[in-house]
């Protein structure tokens, strides 16, 4: 029996009925039962509330619809109304700026979705995007309510599509701190970013058992969809770590970096790390021998301040980098070729990874450096078959479509098409700088001599030392480091180690950038 079937219908003073109140607002925190927060704490898991609590600034969660409960009858549904319904929805502020937030409750109903429970949440997304400020959904839900069968489903559809209204206008990130099934994955799969904690968070459209029954593979929850499956192998999650505590840390500090909604400009702050800071460590760091491979995460760390920077997919397409930086205080997204991988081809994977993140800078209005090492796509059978064309054609639309100030640097190699689709200056970008070290050509000087000279080096008396004389001399007409600036396609070759004030100075010119697209609905990018 609730406190409220136990209020009396007599008249009370106001003292009393304050009195219930604060006692029905107490019912409400603790949950249904001890019993209950110990099974969830037993699993590893924290309680939402506990969630909310590290995810927002101490004392600042304005809870909304608290003693909201369902009206559903049928299958005992009728004695077991908990208030909440199963799902925490509110507002709090993360570093003083608002939030918005929906956390499920998995002791109540396992947190499974009901009627009752989407309206809190459609109600929450609505006034998210009203307010324009992110949304965050700390996710812990056994999907729908079955026993309130497809009204259920009906609630998903709203979130689906409210995930897709608010989409490019408010950031929204999707915490998986437990199971997301069925059709409950896809609002995570429509937003733009997804955080998974290792052996507690899975996602998949169909369980281990259903994937027994039909091809009679046998696999766990975690193998078929925990954290590192998503983070390595699908890209579905963008994050993965081992503990909520420092999941919902690094929630916390992604929000730092990006703005309250897409009429604003990420958050910038003042940095001891000065722009004009000379990197003389980077003549050593990139190796003049395009064979020879570098981590192109050590080049992030020179020129961003403090070396400091949030990766994006780390884990996913290594060949390539989407990384969320600061530059001399100004938020930027930076997109780079890592030529420890792939030696830092292009492929299906890497196309998709950058594409979707040049996309969410141009739509929440950061700018983008791209950093090129390119020998070009990654040639092969499963590359053609899978759709590299189209799938190459996504970074190309990101990049040509994208309105934010985009600089790029040429390192080292920029080779063929992928050149050109890594936000070269034919397809729209505002700066285009490169090192002494640069090689821009159709293909790499070997190849090209084979295909240029192949008759006289098949004519030759000595074929070999044909060949190498060939190379010499093409590289010396055609890709020797200002080929390109000669021709105006690179605005300047530079000092790698004076990189980072150039590229500061760049940004602040292009602060007040403004570009418009063609009056349309919206266009159709290659799938």
């Amino acid at each position: 029996m609730t406190v409220v079937d136990q209020i009396s219908s007599e008249p009370a003073d106001a003292r009393g009925r304050v009195a219930e109140l604060h006692e029905l607002r107490e019912q409400a925190r603790r949950g249904p039962s001890e019993r209950a927060t110990e099974a969830q704490h037993a699993k590893g898991k924290l309680t939402a509330r506990e969630r909310i609590e590290l995810l927002v600034d101490p004392g600042s969660f304005n809870e909304v619809e608290q003693l909201r409960r369902h009206r559903a009858t049928g299958f005992g549904l009728e004695a077991k109304k908990p208030y909440t319904d199963g799902v925490i929805t509110g507002w709090g502020t993360v570093d003083g700026r608002t939030v918005f937030v929906y956390a499920h409750d998995f002791r109540i109903f396992g947190g499974a979705l009901g009627e009752a429970h989407a309206t809190k949440i459609h109600k929450i997304m609505d006034m998210a995007i009203a307010a324009g400020a992110p949304l965050v959904s700390l996710n812990d839900g056994a999907g729908a309510r079955i026993q309130e069968g497809v009204s259920a489903l009906a609630g998903y559809g709203g979130i689906f599509q409210r995930n897709t209204r608010a989409s490019g206008v408010i950031p929204q990130i999707s915490v998986m701190l437990g199971p997301c099934a069925g059709g409950a994955a896809y609002s995570p799969a429509l937003t733009d970013f997804v955080f998974m904690v290792r052996e507690t968070s899975q996602m998949f459209i169909t369980g281990p058992d259903v994937v027994k029954a039909v091809t009679g593979e046998e696999i766990t929850q975690n193998g078929l969809g925990g954290a590192d499956v998503h983070a390595e192998t699908s890209g579905v999650a963008h994050f993965a770590y081992d503990d909520e505590e420092t999941c919902i840390a690094e929630v916390r500090y992604l929000l730092s970096m990006l703005p309250q909604n897409n009429r604003e400009n990420p958050p910038v702050v003042a940095s001891e790390d000065p722009a004009d800071r000379r990197s003389d460590v980077l003549l050593d760091l990139v190796p003049a021998d395009g064979n020879r491979p570098y981590d192109m995460h050590k080049v992030i760390e020179e020129l961003v301040d403090d070396g400091d920077y949030l990766e994006i997919h780390e884990r996913w397409a290594r060949n390539i980098i989407c990384a969320l930086a600061r530059l001399d205080g100004q938020v930027v997204g930076i997109v780079a070729n890592q030529p420890q991988s792939l030696a830092g081809v292009l492929d299906i994977e890497a196309s998709e990874k950058a594409a979707r993140f040049v996309q969410m800078c141009d739509a929440f209005n950061i700018p983008i450096i791209t950093l090129l090492d390119v020998p070009g796509f990654l040639p092969g059978v499963d590359q053609e078959h899978g759709g590299i064309i189209r799938h190459g054609a996504k970074l190309l639309y990101a990049y040509c479509n994208a309105t934010v100030p985009r600089i790029s640097l040429i390192l080292r190699k920029a080779y063929g098409g992928a050149y050109i689709v890594m936000d070269s200056q034919s397809i729209g970008a505002d700066l285009t700088y490169a090192w002494p070290t640069n090689e821009i050509a159709v293909m790499g000087a070997e190849g090209a001599a084979n295909v240029i000279f192949r008759k006289q080096i098949a004519e030759a008396e000595d074929p070999e030392a044909m060949r190498v004389r060939m190379v010499k001399e093409y590289k010396a007409e055609l890709m020797h480091p200002y080929y390109a600036a000669e021709r105006g396609l690179v605005d300047d070759v530079i000092d790698p180690v004076e990189t980072r004030e150039v590229l500061a100075r760049s940004l602040a010119m292009l602060r007040t950038k403004h570009a418009d697209l063609p009056s349309r609905k919206h266009g159709n990018p290659p799938q």
